[in-house]
């Protein structure tokens, strides 16, 4: 995989692995059938997360120095499109939404999460605590977590009203977050 390996992100029938590498600014798509890289291809400056959707169709991919999210189709693992974020955006983490939807991007220093509809549009931002590295939904998408490292939280975000509803302490630098079969957080 290329120089400084950061993210990797499994599509839903688990035929392919895509690994970002931040300081060559590539993914390299793994066919896990045959256990080798099949291509690898450029995104924007440091690259951090990779997301497929549902159908396995897309991949979104978070490029933190760039500002932007690259739209990839997972058939050619090539950019289609790439989406530069408004504001103060630092893109990390990335979730999609369990209809394909949406895209939630963790906008790091922007403290906030964009949320991007499927052709990339973006269609809001919320605010949520400082330094948000990465993100998880519930299973139902109507939960999403925010792992904050510098407020030293978690922000619980009602997707559908678009806000805040709960902010729980979470130690010290939380980088990550996950859930549970059961959508416990």
């Amino acid at each position: 995989v290329g120089i400084e390996p950061e993210g990797v992100a499994i599509s839903p029938d688990g035929a392919w692995v895509y690994v970002t590498a931040e300081t060559s600014n590539t993914v390299t798509a793994i066919d896990t059938r045959r256990n080798a890289v099949t291509r690898s291809f450029m995104v924007d400056p440091r690259p951090r997360a990779a997301a497929f959707s549902p159908d396995g169709a897309l991949a979104f991919v978070t490029s933190e120095i760039g500002g932007s999210v690259s739209i990839v189709d997972v058939t050619r693992h090539r950019v289609v499109k790439t989406v530069t974020l408004p504001g103060i955006a630092k893109p990390v983490g990335v979730v999609v939404s369990p209809d394909g939807q949406r895209i939630y991007v963790a906008n790091g220093h922007g403290n906030s999460v964009a949320v991007l509809d499927r052709q990339g549009k973006v269609l809001s931002t919320i605010a949520v605590g400082k330094r948000p590295w990465n993100l998880a939904l519930s299973p139902d998408g109507t939960r999403l977590y925010t792992a904050n490292g510098v407020s030293n939280d978690i922000s619980v975000v009602d997707t559908r009203a678009g806000k805040v509803v709960r902010t729980i302490a979470a130690g010290t630098g939380p980088w990550g977050i996950a859930i549970s079969a059961a959508g416990d957080a």
